[in-house]
């Protein structure tokens, strides 16, 4: 009987996963203290491609590794990589990558540098054809981001899963992140998912889900993801 039930797509209203967010985190207005900007398509339209690269970059070198140790190194990590120019980076022969190997400015990991030569050709691919990377996000639908997450998966290095979504929740593009928390929420309100979303099956039915409680309430993605997190898992304000 519950594998029948669990088989079954959420039915829960979101009225009910914000009204459970609310309780936990102090009401109402306490939860919209909580919630990000709305994603501003505009601003992101704007946003220049060596940000775009800038952004990637810290989030494939942050995935596995303490985030503070990596945003402390930043810094140094602007200056090595020329401030994350992507023509620039693509004229450098392979004696500057090979000499980052042991640039303390960096961490270095050799796969991670590598990838940042990758993604500088794509991020360039991309803006060749769309105007810039900013403007092709800008363009793409949120109740499509499983299409995008595979994108970048498969025309850029090392942004699969959540390094993905955590690049596209960081420049602001309005999308979800399969959290721990996410999933925990998702499942509670019935949908048939693993506890970590990872096959292309579950992503299809996160995304769906979403969907439907965009089409409900008229808010973000971001909104969305950010309040069904809250709504379990730790109560600790400082994770979201």
């Amino acid at each position: 009987m519950a594998k029948n039930a669990s088989s079954k797509s959420a039915t829960v209203s979101f009225k009910t996963i914000r009204a459970r967010a609310e309780k936990r985190k102090g009401g109402p207005k306490a939860l919209e203290k909580l919630l990000p900007k709305k994603p501003d398509l505009k601003a992101l339209a704007k946003i220049p491609d060596d940000r775009m690269l800038s952004e990637m970059t810290q989030r494939v070198f942050s995935a596995g590794f303490a985030w503070s140790v990596i945003e402390n190194k930043w810094p140094g990590f602007e200056k090595a990589f020329f401030g994350f120019k992507p023509t620039k980076l693509l004229f450098q022969p392979d004696d500057f990558w090979d000499a980052l190997l042991s640039d303390t400015r960096i961490v270095r990991n050799g796969a991670k540098i590598a990838s940042v030569r990758e993604n500088a050709a794509f991020v360039q691919e991309i803006s060749n054809e769309h105007g810039s990377f900013g403007k092709f996000l800008a363009k793409w639908p949120s109740s499509d981001q499983v299409g995008l997450l595979d994108l970048l998966a498969k025309r850029g290095n090392r942004l699969g899963g959540n390094t993905g979504q955590m690049f596209l929740r960081f420049v602001g593009w309005d999308g979800f992140v399969t959290s721990q928390d996410v999933a925990a929420c998702l499942r509670d309100a019935g949908l048939d998912i693993a506890t970590e979303v990872k096959s292309k099956g579950d992503l299809a039915k996160v995304q769906a889900q979403f969907n439907a409680w965009a089409a409900e309430t008229g808010l973000p993605y971001v909104h969305l993801s950010r309040i069904c997190a809250m709504s379990a898992g730790e109560n600790m304000s400082q994770r979201y």
